[in-house]
């Protein structure tokens, strides 16, 4: 009797962890290094929308990692402009070109943008008591930055969702509100 229970419970277990996907379980995001901040040139750091430029001498972490993607995923959410002369600096990565602030569009932190896997593909990004779907044009780099391709701007963390302004207009934030908010997202 007691083998049978054995065996029950190990095969219980067995069948749970078959259940779930590798990427929910065992998988967790450390950093993979980190960068010196330099001082940019004179009028090199585009501050539109709140972007914070790098400081001489600190240091940033890096990441080519990001939480693991689940029907919820647990993101920050933050404003950045994909048009030309904007806080994205260049043209978005997935298309080389820039995007209206009107259409909803958003970059992944390097992580989930997965060296572009996501391109042009849309994710459903839900807070503020509502939800919008983007499409991914861009990555938001955790593993780069305070350079002049990344606008002498500080990596990004590595679960951002940095949204077009059409985006927080579509979850109703108040203006006053821009900036940073908790959502969750999951790929359409």
């Amino acid at each position: 009797m007691k083998i049978f229970s054995i065996g029950a419970f190990l095969l219980g277990l067995l069948i749970i962890l078959v259940s779930f996907p590798p990427e929910i379980y065992g998988k967790t995001c450390h950093p993979s290094g980190g960068i010196r901040g330099r001082k940019p040139p004179s009028g090199q750091c585009n501050t539109e929308n709140d972007s914070v430029c790098c400081i001489q001498g600190k240091f940033y972490t890096t990441y080519t990692c990001s939480p693991p993607v689940s029907s919820s995923t647990n993101a920050t959410l933050t404003l950045n402009s994909f048009q030309k002369g904007g806080d994205g600096g260049g043209p978005s990565e997935c298309d080389k070109k820039y995007h209206s602030d009107d259409t909803p569009v958003v970059a992944l932190s390097t992580g989930w943008y997965k060296g572009g896997d996501r391109c042009h593909n849309f994710i459903r990004i839900n807070g503020n008591g509502r939800s919008v779907k983007a499409m991914v044009v861009d990555e938001c780099d955790s593993s780069m930055g305070c350079d002049e391709e990344h606008d002498y701007q500080p990596p990004c963390p590595n679960n951002i969702v940095d949204a077009s302004k059409a985006v927080w207009k579509a979850l109703g934030v108040s203006l006053e509100n821009w900036g940073d908010l908790d959502i969750t997202w999951s790929d359409e």
